[in-house]
């Protein structure tokens, strides 16, 4: 299957007064066509920051972003503006991404209108058709976002972001603020639109029970670099990375026969302002050496499964 999107050593850094942090740093990916790459890891490790700079809501510092084998890292102005009715966001908060004096027809209708490609008719039919095909009663059609809860302001939010029939949505945590109930009939509804359009997702989340039940591939980050990219059956039955151990080993699991054991990381966080040469999770590994001040490079282990770490193989054997 051909990847929509790739993604090059990819940097994005932010200067502040105490430096420069490199909230993105050095990421290389690929995610195909019609899959959903997931993106896990602490909070502040670079996730979002990762999925705004490939739909250019960041300018990236360095490397190349590719859609389709097209460079877009630099677009500007009309190719831009291309290039983003193609890539959509799906914000974290259903409330706080939508405009409060905006009715649900318009927030809707805003993108139709600024393509410049529809009739006002069309635009008409297309909000209808939008409305019912992400669930949402005729009767709230000019409801304004204080008066839905949050499960209705999040399948407005995913209509906006398909209106324009992109191939590319980053899921930018779309399901945290709801409650548990809602966040299934979300994820269903995400999953039924990739089913029937085809629909490529970068899906950002710190739930892993979330990420497995959507992602085809895993992508595990920390300071603003990946340490292992899987599919995601092999990644939660062989994790590789001392990091990645950690994360799956705090899943709650409610088998009292076979309780999982928690792995207690200890030691300093790295910081990601003016981070030194080597593995940003060394301070924090029970596997820690020397080696491991070097700089780490993400290889194929084993097939399609890849790690940043030079002691891999001698600790999962």
């Amino acid at each position: 299957m051909a990847d929509l999107l790739e993604i090059k050593h990819l940097k994005k850094y932010f200067y502040v007064p105490a430096g420069t942090n490199h909230a993105v740093d050095d990421v290389t990916m690929k995610i195909k066509k019609g899959k959903t790459m997931g993106v896990v890891g602490e909070s502040g490790c670079g996730k979002s920051t990762l999925g705004r700079t490939i739909i250019r809501l960041h300018e990236p510092t360095d490397g190349q972003i590719l859609l389709d084998g097209e460079d877009i890292t630099n677009v500007k102005g009309k190719d831009l503006k291309r290039v983003r009715e193609r890539m959509q966001i799906i914000f974290q908060d259903p409330y706080a991404s939508l405009n409060p004096r905006y009715s649900m027809d318009e927030v809707i209708r805003e993108p139709l209108k600024e393509s410049g490609r529809y009739s006002k008719k069309e635009i008409d039919e297309r909000v209808q058709e939008l409305m019912d095909y992400v669930g949402i009663e005729d009767r709230l059609r000019y409801a304004y976002p204080h008066e839905l809860d949050g499960g209705r302001r999040q399948r407005i939010g995913i209509a906006r972001a398909i209106a324009l029939n992109p191939d590319f949505i980053l899921c930018d945590e779309p399901v945290s603020a709801l409650d548990v109930s809602i966040q299934a009939q979300v994820l269903n509804l995400l999953m039924d639109l990739q089913e029937e359009r085809g629909l490529t997702y970068l899906f950002v989340t710190h739930d892993l029970s979330v990420v497995k039940h959507i992602s085809d591939d895993i992508s595990v980050m920390y300071l603003g670099q990946l340490v292992e990219t899987s599919p995601t059956d092999d990644l939660f039955e062989r994790p590789l990375h001392p990091y990645t151990k950690a994360l799956l080993s705090a899943i709650p699991s409610t088998d009292i026969d076979h309780p999982m054991k928690r792995i207690l990381l200890k030691g300093e966080i790295t910081s990601a302002i003016n981070p030194q040469p080597g593995c940003r999770f060394a301070k924090r590994c029970p596997y820690a050496t020397e080696a491991c001040l070097q700089p780490q490079v993400l290889e194929e282990v084993e097939k399609d499964h890849y790690v940043s770490c030079c002691r891999v193989k001698e600790i999962n054997d």
